[in-house]
């Protein structure tokens, strides 16, 4: 009795059944990276979190999706068509959906996540965090931005932010939008306290995430 008692108290404490991942197709050139991926991965699996991955089967992405697909969760992976013969090398993981661009992509994957995380990648990476961070600060959702800051990969971003708002750009309380942390276990726990202290430029009703993807296929479809 007393162990079932535990069981669902600890259900009522989740927070997340899926977390969104972003990290690089590539493994980066520290070991630290690629310990990070593994150690997210785990963690994900500990806490019985599936995971939403930019359906890539190399590099951090694919380490993290391997993690988390071996250890008995759900994997959701999200890739432009045009993609599909960069980023994935061998056999698939999990589920993959293909979509027809960037844009959808994101769409996608915000759409089946309950949280984000960045771990360090490139262009693709950044972008992906940057546009969670300013959808959260529009108002389109209210979940979690977390930022794993491994080996201080993100610490000139982190200044730019800081620089934003020492400049008028950024809100005080809008920097506040992301989560940082150095482990993958601190970040989660952060992440899972998390709550916005910033004001939202309109409504969330009206940016459903939903609305977004819906706008985003027409606009596919109207493409010759």
């Amino acid at each position: 009795m007393e162990g079932e008692v535990t069981s669902l108290t600890n259900e009522k404490k989740k927070r997340f059944k899926r977390i969104c991942v972003f990290c690089g197709s590539r493994v980066g050139y520290k070991s630290a990276f690629s310990d990070a991926a593994l150690e997210l991965g785990k963690q994900l699996v500990e806490r019985k979190i599936d995971l939403v991955y930019g359906g890539g089967s190399i590099g951090l992405m694919g380490l993290v999706s391997r993690t988390v697909f071996n250890g008995g969760c759900h994997v959701l992976g999200v890739i432009p068509t045009a993609l599909l013969p960069h980023e994935i090398s061998g056999d698939t993981v999990g589920e993959v959906k293909a979509v027809a661009d960037m844009h959808q992509r994101k769409a996608e994957m915000a759409k089946h996540a309950d949280a984000f995380i960045a771990l360090p990648g490139g262009y693709g990476t950044m972008e992906e965090l940057l546009e969670m961070i300013t959808w959260s600060q529009l108002g389109i959702h209210d979940k979690p931005v977390g930022l794993l800051n491994i080996d201080g990969y993100y610490n000139s971003l982190l200044a730019l932010f800081d620089k934003g708002v020492d400049e008028g750009f950024i809100d005080h309380s809008a920097r506040h939008i992301v989560v940082i942390a150095n482990t993958a276990e601190e970040l989660i726990n952060k992440m899972e306290e998390y709550s916005p202290v910033h004001d939202k430029v309109a409504p969330r009703q009206s940016w459903e995430v939903d609305q977004l993807l819906e706008s985003t296929q027409r606009g596919d479809a109207l493409r010759p």
